[in-house]
Order: C-alpha cells, then sequence, then structure tokens
C-alpha cells in the first residue's frame, strides 16, 4: 500500500467508510440501497452459472451494507481517478463518470442487464476486449501453496467436503492470501483430484463490514454478504454461499477475480466502465422498489455531482496514502 495509492485505496475501505459522509455530505443524503460498499474497477470477475455458462460481475460483497446509492458511485469513479494516476486505466475521469451515471441510469430503467458471456471470444466486446484469458499456472500455483498442518476447525472442514461435487474425496488443505483489505481473513482450500481433474473449494471466515464498526455495532457475522450477492439481477455463482462463519465458493482458472491491469492490452475502456455502471445498477436493484426512487433523485442531482465527488474523494484518499506512506517510512 505504501507504494501505491490505488492499493491504498483497496486496503482501507474502513477509512473511506469514515471520510466519505464528510467531504460528500450531499451526496451521503441520498436513497439507501443495499450496497457493495468497497467498490472499485478491481471488484469485478467471473464465474459459472448453474448452466455452466461463464457470467461476470461484482464478486466481492465483504464490505456490503445499507448505503446511500451514490456511495457504490463515488467510489468507481474515485477508483477510476486514481487507477489512471497510476497507470492502469487511461479513461479521463470527467468522461468515465458520464459513461458510469449514463450506463447506470439506462439500466436501472430496463430493471437490469446482467452480464451472461458468450464463449466465443469475438463475443467478449460487451466487456470491451477481445478475450478472457485463465491465469496462467492456475493449478501449479495453487498447488505451491503451504499445506496446512493440523486440523481444521470442524465447522470449515465439514463446509468444505460438502461443497465438493463427488462426497468421500482424499484432499489436502492450503493456506492462501488474497486481496488487500481481506489479508487478514483465514482462508482454507481444499484441493483434490475428481474425475480426471482438480477442483479447489475456498473457506473464507467472513467478518462483518467496516461501516457496522463505525456504526458502533457489534457482530461475529457479516449480515449482508449473501443478502446482496444473492438479491442483485445476476445469474448467480451456484457454488458461493455463506455456511455459518465461512464463505464458501469455487476455485478454478475461470472463477477469479480480474484485475485491470491483467486484461489484454488492446480493450475498450469507455466499454469497460460502461458494464461496471451497468452492474452497479444490478447490484442496487436487489434492493426492492428502489429503481424509481433512485432515478428521480438522480434527476435532481444533475450530471456534474459524480464527477466533483470522485475529484474530492480520490483528492483525499491521495492525501491520505501520502500521510501513510511518510508514516511508514519513519
Amino acid at each position: 500500500m505504501k507504494e501505491d495509492p490505488f492499493q491504498f485505496l483497496r486496503g482501507t475501505y474502513y477509512r473511506w467508510a469514515q471520510l466519505w459522509p464528510e467531504i460528500s455530505a450531499e451526496s451521503s443524503s441520498a436513497p439507501i440501497v443495499l450496497s457493495v460498499g468497497d467498490l472499485h474497477v478491481d471488484s469485478f470477475g467471473t464465474w459459472r452459472d448453474v448452466e455452466g455458462r461463464m457470467c461476470w460481475g461484482v464478486d466481492d460483497f465483504d464490505e456490503s451494507w445499507p448505503l446511500p446509492y451514490t456511495n457504490d458511485l463515488t467510489r468507481l469513479a474515485a477508483s477510476v481517478k486514481i487507477a489512471r494516476r497510476v497507470g492502469l486505466l487511461s479513461i479521463g475521469t470527467k468522461h468515465a463518470c458520464e459513461i458510469i451515471l449514463n450506463s447506470y441510469r439506462r439500466t436501472l430503467r430496463q430493471g437490469g442487464c446482467p452480464f451472461v458471456l458468450a464463449e466465443q471470444e469475438t463475443h467478449m466486446e460487451k466487456l470491451g476486449i477481445d478475450a478472457l484469458k485463465p491465469p496462467k499456472s492456475f493449478w501449479d500455483n495453487l498447488n505451491a501453496l503451504p499445506r496446512v498442518r493440523g486440523p481444521l476447525p470442524r465447522d470449515a472442514k465439514t463446509a468444505l467436503e460438502n461443497a465438493f461435487p463427488v462426497l468421500n474425496l482424499e484432499y489436502k488443505v492450503v493456506r492462501r492470501q488474497a486481496g488487500l483489505g481481506s489479508l487478514g481473513q483465514i482462508r482454507y482450500v481444499a484441493i483434490a483430484d475428481c474425475l480426471g481433474g482438480g477442483v479447489a473449494r475456498e473457506a473464507k471466515n467472513v467478518v462483518p463490514s467496516a461501516n457496522m464498526w463505525l456504526a458502533g455495532r457489534q457482530s461475529r457475522r457479516q449480515s449482508y454478504y449473501e443478502e446482496a450477492m444473492g438479491s442483485a439481477i445476476r445469474s448467480s455463482d451456484p457454488y458461493q454461499k455463506i455456511v455459518g462463519r465461512w464463505l464458501i465458493r469455487r476455485l478454478s482458472p475461470d472463477s477469479n477475480p480480474i484485475k485491470i491491469e491483467e486484461l489484454a492490452k488492446k480493450r475498450d475502456e469507455e466499454i469497460i466502465v460502461q458494464a461496471m455502471g451497468i452492474e452497479t445498477a444490478n447490484v442496487h436493484l436487489g434492493t426492492r422498489a428502489r429503481g424509481p426512487i433512485i432515478l428521480r433523485d438522480l434527476r435532481r442531482r444533475g450530471q456534474r455531482w459524480l464527477y466533483l465527488d470522485a475529484k474530492k474523494m480520490a483528492k483525499a484518499v491521495l492525501q491520505e496514502w501520502k500521510k501513510y506512506r511518510t508514516d511508514q517510512t519513519h
């Protein structure tokens, strides 16, 4: 986080949750929806639905919480500006904000627009890219992770075993680290050979959102992850679910987060940003009857509010990052 303000943004959502209501005070009074919370340009990924189709959308609901819809839009737009600063994107912030707002508004009117991707590479243009390439050496990298020594927590062990496609498989368990804001969360990955190929299931310890901490409430569990994931307008991942205190999901080369830096060099950033605006609306439409209310509020705000709020929040994040970097150096 010290070297890169975009990584700092990703790893410090708790600080955003503190600053945003103060800096974007007028926007913080907007209608409330079940939000992503920690939304940014690296919050998206792919999964396979029950029909085996490749789908794309928000893949991280760790910080999901009832918030003004403007929080997600502002954080997404601010992340575009910061990503441009570090060379991950080239699209201008003002133009990106216009695209995000227009696609968000249009999707609210339509009642949602889920992303189910065709297998043919020629149909990937709906995401502004030629193809989604699976990570190289996925299984080699997963199998190279340090093996867990000692017994697993009983509830994690049961949840992982029940998630396999075949009962009574022999498997090994490794420890995995991923993300930035969730680096401290325990992750167990069970890996097995099954009917001629590898299968993997991850159990991640789910913790309460930073918004719960900010509100002064206490809970041992994340209340909104599964609700936000399940209510969004999408063809859902049948392998991803909350079991007690664990998030269980399938890991595979085509069920992964997609980082902007990993996309092909040949890409249409306008379409990528448009897809992110559409998917934000897909999530917010999970809060019933909110579409018309948000549209009325958007008309009142006009076109410039998102650009102005994104600029203010990006500036605040950069100031926080510079202070953090200085403090870490001394």
